[in-house]
Formats: C-alpha cells, structure tokens, sequence
C-alpha cells in the first residue's frame, strides 16, 4: 500500500532493542543509526532535577528496590540501569542519565528531534508547578529541537503556556471525547498505541501530526502512513530502519 506522505521513524527510548533503554548508549546507537527523532522518558530525583527512566520504580532496569524521586540525584546518576535481566553483564557500568545531559546530545545536530515524555507518577509527586519548569529549565538551550509530551494534558498546557514549548499530547483514548480535547488543545503532535487506532480509517486530521507507537513491522508502518500517520515509533530502531529505506529506494514509499 503506497503511503499517503513520508512516514518518519521515532527510536522509542533510544535503539532499546539493542541497548539498555533510555541510556545514553541506547540514544546514541539511535543516532549512529540515521534516527532523528528520540523519545525518552522523565521522572524527577528527590532534589527535583529530571532524569531519563521510564519507571517511577527502579527495579525493572536496575535491580534495586525502591522509587526514582525517593533518591537524591547524586545518588541516581551512579545507579547502573543495565537491564541485567535482559542483557547480563554486557552494559555493566551504564547508569541512569540526566534529562540535560541526554539533550546534550542535540549538541550540533540540529536535524534531530528529542520528544521528552513527563511522567504522571512524578507529576502526581511533587505536582505540576515543580515538574514542568524543572523539565523545561533542563532543555532550555535546545528548545527549538525539543517537544514536550504526556499522557498529562495539564502538563502539556503548561509547558506551552509558561514555556513556549511545542508539545505533543499522548492519547489515553481514540474516541470522539478524545478529539474534541486535541481541537481544543491544537498540539503540535498526538502520540497514539497502534492498538488505539484500529484498523482501515483515516486519522483525525488537524493541526497536529501523528506520532503512533509500538509499531515494528513495516507493513503497519506503511499502513499507518497511508491512513495519516507523520512517524512510527518503536524500539526496533534498525530493522524497522532497514526496511523503510529499503522501500524508499525501490520507489513503494515517497
């Protein structure tokens, strides 16, 4: 199926298929990789500075108990988050990074695109006044390349309205309600899970452009595209990579 537009491709917390997920290594791979958009995942440290994890809990990608914003930052920053389960030893010594020194990687890269996903367990911690100007304050020297996304619609508000920021609005739900919000809102982005989306109909259209997630076959990818999909987003950064440039140079994508 020939797409209706070009669909661009999201490394979903860096290449964390090959690496341990919103690591450094894992969003430099990503980048070595062509990817020009990343997304990565913020909570905020017990000292309000905003790190790069998916979880509010620790365990599943360091192996220790206990809560990200229960911990000094200091302390985060030497927390190895190798995803032992995964990987064993192989990425021994990778720890968790700092929302500003992951944005320092759009040093000099100014085609890239960092998407920056507030979590709604660090927001329901320490609440929206702390949260988002911290995260802000933190990729302030690359606001032009940076979009802040949540499942948090207040969140996303706020970091346009105090922040000038671009922002993307990750959906709880595709229904009517659902649209009549993003017309209100009028984000630059909504993220979607493909499963939300269904199957055959085209996508809302608006001001917006759609970033749909969890896809890692190229057929969904193209699919996708042809309903009014703008990216897929996935961890399987190199496959999904491979294929897509591959039907760009056979001419079966634009």
């Amino acid at each position: 199926m020939k797409p209706a537009r070009i669909v661009h491709l999201v490394a979903h917390r860096g290449n964390a298929r090959e690496f341990p997920e919103n690591t450094l290594p894992a969003l430099k791979s990503a980048l070595d990789l062509g990817a020009r958009f990343l997304e990565i995942d913020v909570h905020l440290s017990s000292d309000g500075v905003p790190v790069v994890i998916h979880d509010a809990e620790l365990a599943r990608t360091t192996g220790l108990a206990g809560q990200v914003f229960d911990k000094p930052v200091a302390e985060l920053v030497n927390v190895e988050a190798a995803e032992r389960q995964r990987f064993g030893a192989q990425f021994a010594g990778t720890c968790i990074p700092t929302l500003a020194d992951a944005a320092q990687l759009l040093e000099d890269r100014p085609e890239v695109t960092l998407f920056v996903e507030v979590k709604r367990a660090s927001l329901a911690r320490f609440g929206h006044d702390q949260v988002v100007p911290q995260v802000l304050e933190a990729v302030r020297p690359w606001r032009s390349q940076v979009v802040i996304i949540s499942f948090d619609l207040p969140a996303v508000f706020r970091a346009r309205q105090i922040g000038g920021f671009r922002i993307g609005w990750v959906l709880p739900q595709y229904d009517s309600h659902t649209r009549l919000k993003c017309e209100a809102l009028q984000p630059e982005f909504l993220f979607c899970d493909r499963e939300k989306v269904g199957i055959g109909e085209a996508l809302w259209r608006g001001t917006w452009r759609w970033v749909i997630y969890e896809v890692t076959a190229i057929e969904d990818a193209l699919s996708l595209a042809a309903r009014g999909a703008d990216f897929v987003e996935t961890m399987a950064v190199r496959e999904l990579g491979v294929a897509m440039r591959a039907r760009t140079s056979t001419g079966s994508t634009t």
